[in-house]
């Protein structure tokens, strides 16, 4: 086994319930979402979400990654909602909000 790096970063997932009748819904019942966030900068280093289409992956990454958290959340919601039309958008939004706060309340606890 090789030598394993230092971790400057953490994970944080959420997740929400895709809508009924969607693909996403008859594959995974939920929309999930995992950040891959540095706890220095606030920056979202990686992402990935719960799709069946690796377009959609790839452009929620370019969407998310780079984005700056210690702005809140706010104005990635409103990029969701002006570059994203699909029947999971709310699962999407509400997925983002659970993961948001979750890294948030963490943060304030590990301080």
């Amino acid at each position: 086994m090789g030598k394993q790096s230092e971790l400057n970063t953490v994970l944080v997932t959420a997740y929400a319930k895709a809508p009924q009748g969607s693909a996403m819904y008859e594959v995974y019942k939920h929309a999930g979402i995992i950040l891959e966030i540095d706890p220095k900068t606030n920056l979202i280093i990686n992402a990935e979400l719960t799709f069946l289409a690796d377009l959609t992956k790839d452009f929620f990454s370019r969407m998310l990654v780079g984005y700056d958290l210690s702005n809140g959340i706010d104005e990635l919601i409103q990029k969701v909602e002006k570059h994203y039309f699909a029947p999971s958008t709310n699962s999407v939004i509400v997925a983002l909000k659970a993961a948001y706060k979750r890294y948030i309340e963490r943060l304030n606890q590990v301080k």
